[in-house]
């Protein structure tokens, strides 16, 4: 690990008149003077511990006031905090109760001594998941490399890696937390280092590798999540989510769902499916809302959902299994709405 300074941060305007870089722009080329953020750290320091960061100076605004807030109100919805922990998101009965399946991805994310680290704001930013990617030996198209290894390489590792969306990048977003916010039509509050702030609904707050295969959100280097807003349910919302990971216990998520729906008299109103470790970003199966839509929640129609969402997928040469696992989850997560 190199050595770097470290700036424990006042306040939001503090802590970015300290950053000039973001993560993704360190990954090209290393500049005197480079600084990032760390919120719980649980991913930055990943990358500085396989030598693959390389910052001179690490900013942190965990501990910058107002950022460890939920506040729940029926009118306007809930706010979390960018510096809320994934143990405080776990603990919290209104969550729990109006957005169910965020409280169960929650769960299910990580080891409750990493839920006790990890910041939404952290888990939400932390970049995807590709042993290549992560290599410090493998200049990948994400590292302004010439390759996929993952695609490419004789005998390339890939049997975690993406389905869907996969033209260039195969890799994977890990935040399990990113599908079922999703599914709930969240928006992400960015302030900039002029203190404007702009709202970006969650959709657009993750970039494909068709966009910028540089970038996995919107984020620059002069910003900072300052929060997480959930629209207010109404009163006929249910929801669920499913992961399925190799093991029982922690590991990363082979395949995730978070469906939500507006339900009346046992039929679907509107739906919300949204996939995780499926594509390199969250992805939300317009194909399977479109099969839910005003029609009955029952085995026929969430079996035509599944393989809905299905069809667009691109298996590589070792993960052809997860198209018949998502199918599965994807049928169960629905039901779970009946």
């Amino acid at each position: 690990m190199n050595k770097f300074s470290w700036y424990e941060a006042k306040s939001l305007e503090d802590a970015l008149e300290h950053v000039n870089s973001t993560v993704s722009e360190q990954l090209y080329a290393s500049s005197n003077g480079a600084a990032v953020f760390k919120s719980g750290g649980v991913d930055v320091f990943d990358w500085v511990k396989e030598g693959i960061l390389k910052p001179e100076k690490i900013v942190n605004i965990r501990n910058i006031p107002g950022l460890d807030k939920i506040s729940f109100d029926r009118k306007d919805g809930m706010t979390i905090g960018a510096n809320v922990t994934l143990a405080e998101i776990a603990s919290n009965n209104e969550i729990k109760e109006n957005y169910l399946a965020v409280h169960q991805a929650v769960n299910h994310a990580a080891t409750p001594q990493l839920r006790n680290m990890s910041t939404l704001g952290g888990n939400l930013a932390q970049r995807n998941r590709c042993w290549y990617f992560r290599s410090v030996e493998h200049q990948c198209f994400r590292k302004a490399g010439d390759r996929c290894f993952a695609r490419h390489s004789v005998n390339g590792e890939n049997e975690n890696h993406a389905i869907i969306d996969n033209g260039s990048c195969v890799s994977i977003h890990a935040s399990s937390v990113a599908t079922a916010l999703m599914a709930f039509n969240a928006s992400v509050v960015i302030v900039g280092a002029d203190g404007k702030k702009r709202t970006i609904a969650m959709d657009d707050f993750f970039v494909s590798a068709a966009q910028d295969i540089s970038m996995e959100t919107v984020l620059t280097a002069k910003e900072i999540i300052t929060n997480i807003i959930l629209p207010p349910p109404s009163k006929n919302t249910k929801s669920a989510y499913v992961k399925h990971v190799a093991r029982e216990s922690y590991d990363w998520s082979l395949g995730d769902v978070a469906v939500v729906m507006e339900v009346s008299g046992g039929n679907c109103k509107e739906a919300s499916i949204v996939l995780g470790a499926a594509a390199p970003t969250p992805y939300r199966s317009r194909q399977a809302q479109e099969v839910m839509q005003k029609v009955s929640i029952n085995e026929s129609n969430a079996e035509k959902a599944a393989e809905a969402a299905m069809s667009v997928a691109r298996p590589l040469s070792k993960n052809a299994y997860k198209v018949p696992l998502f199918k599965s989850i994807i049928k169960q997560a629905i039901l779970e709405l009946s």
